[in-house]
């Protein structure tokens, strides 16, 4: 199935895009779906912070299981000053 995946901020530099289209398996998690992202991305591999993940506007945990279609957003920590 496809999901869309939408990158913010640190990590739209490193995986060199904003929006990419991933094909996963059934019964796939989001945190399943990072996985997959950090061996398809290697710069996204050094990436250890807690992210924010949000499907479809809600945000989840890494246990969310995904759907067809699904838009998954990836955010990583804000800072500021």
């Amino acid at each position: 199935m496809k999901v869309k995946v939408r990158f913010f901020a640190i990590l739209r530099e490193r995986a060199g895009t904003a929006e990419v289209t991933e094909e996963i398996g059934e019964g796939s998690t989001v945190g399943d779906l990072w996985e997959k992202l950090r061996r398809d991305y290697p710069k996204l591999a050094p990436v250890t912070t807690r992210l924010l993940y949000a499907v479809n506007r809600d945000y989840v945990r890494p246990d969310h299981v995904l759907k067809e279609q699904d838009e998954v957003v990836f955010v990583p920590p804000v800072s500021g000053g």
